[in-house]
């Protein structure tokens, strides 16, 4: 019984020795697993890949895998919406403003005509007021004659042009009766009779369009005050205004719009100066071959041939067509076609000798341009923009023209500049047009 104790105690002490071992044995465990954690992987424990692997290719940059042409197309495409988006605003904000743009238009139009007589009579020592209030008094009186003499003229002679235009058809019907196109009698009524019907039909439609002329009246009169205080201001203080427009123009492209100025004032100072030399030439030997083929009205003719002559192309055929069908209806088809042939020769002679000899280089612009601005034109804002393209495409054309050789220039001049050099300022010191 008295050695029952010790064997107890004697295995007690062993059970606690070896729990000791076991627990220095896990702690010197868990110390290695945490210096393999904190040390850095080596490259000697990661097992190389197996031979049978395939080179797997690293994936290029997404704009590097898209071909050139395409990148290029998109960068250009972007740009393009954003030029067109641009455009459509523009247009919407200048329908919305018509009027006022049409008349600022045609103001910077007489001035271009009138703005030679103000730098004279400034040459010849008429202070600028004077000289500016002169050639306004006389630049708007001529035209308001001109006006008046045409309307003048259609008044005087309405009652017999209408008698000859009833004679002129009664001629036409007995002609088309008796030509071998084979037209007969009851055709004839029944086209008189369609467009009798047409009228009567449209008889509401005409009425409004009666009332709406009112509006068209009130309107060209407001286009026209504006167009004349427009006028005025720029003759008197065209420099000024140039300058103030040039201080909205960023810095680093004021030099190069400093110079396009006044090279597209002397393109629309040529273009309106030419066109006048040439619609007078156009009037004066139209109306005098009318005059001798004793069509009627052939001085408000002439004068209707002068003031179309302002829209291209377009203009000289309206106002030949509108010769012809009146030389048609009161004196006959010989002379119809006689006039047809006096239109057609001068016009010959103004689109060959006159437009280049007068013109010359300073305004040139393709005909398939000249015929889509004068329809663009027309389609925007009727007649005043179908006169406006053309001026406004010339214009265009020679500012376009300026820049691309005023930078250029700019890229030669850099390329020249010693290391070194300081840059210069290109603004003007006096920002005149």
């Amino acid at each position: 019984m008295s050695r029952v104790p010790g064997w107890l105690g004697r295995l007690g002490a062993g059970l606690t020795e070896m729990s000791e071992r076991y627990n220095e044995r896990r702690a010197a465990a868990e110390r290695e697993e945490d210096d393999s954690e904190s040390r850095p992987p080596s490259d000697e424990h990661v097992p190389p890949p197996p031979d049978y692997a395939p080179d797997i290719p690293a994936r290029p940059d997404p704009a590097l895998a898209v071909p050139w042409g395409v990148r290029v197309a998109a960068e250009a495409g972007w740009r393009l919406l954003v030029l067109a988006g641009t455009l459509w605003v523009l247009m919407r904000i200048i329908s919305a403003i018509q009027l006022v743009v049409l008349s600022f238009v045609i103001a910077l139009l007489i001035t271009a005509l009138l703005q030679p007589t103000v730098t004279r009579l400034r040459r010849h020592g008429v202070p600028r007021g004077p000289a500016t209030a002169l050639t306004a008094l006389f630049g708007f009186v001529v035209m308001g004659l001109i006006g008046w003499f045409v309307t003048w003229q259609v008044m005087e002679n309405i009652d017999d042009l209408s008698g000859q235009i009833q004679d002129g058809i009664d001629e036409l019907r007995n002609w088309l009766l008796n030509s071998p196109f084979h037209v007969t009698d009851k055709q004839i009524n029944e086209i008189a009779k369609n467009l009798r019907e047409a009228v009567g039909a449209n008889t509401d439609q005409i009425t409004s369009a009666g009332l709406e002329g009112v509006t068209v009246v009130v309107e060209a009169l407001t286009g026209i005050l504006l167009a004349v205080f427009c006028t005025l201001f720029l003759l008197y203080d065209g420099k000024r205004i140039w300058q103030w427009t040039l201080k909205l123009v960023p810095a680093a492209a004021r030099p190069g719009v400093a110079g396009a100025g006044p090279a597209a004032w002397r393109t629309l100072t040529a273009y309106v100066r030419g066109t006048v030399i040439v619609a007078l030439i156009d009037a004066i030997f139209i109306g005098l071959g009318i005059y001798f083929l004793d069509v009627p009205m052939a001085v408000p003719l002439a004068v209707f041939i002068f003031l179309f002559a302002f829209i291209p192309l377009v203009g000289a055929v309206v106002s030949g067509a509108l010769a012809v069908v009146v030389a048609l209806v009161t004196q006959g088809v010989f002379t119809a076609v006689m006039t047809l042939v006096v239109v057609l020769a001068v016009q010959q002679i103004e689109g060959h000798i006159l437009q280049p000899f007068i013109l010359g280089r300073a305004v040139r612009v393709h005909p398939l341009a000249v015929v889509l601005a004068v329809a663009c034109g027309g389609m925007v804002a009727g007649i005043g923009g179908a006169v406006v393209a053309v001026p406004l495409v010339a214009v265009t054309n020679t500012v376009a023209g300026y820049l691309r050789a005023f930078s250029r220039q700019s890229a030669v001049r850099h390329s020249v500049r010693p290391r070194g050099a300081t840059a210069m300022s290109e603004e003007p010191a006096s920002d005149a047009p």
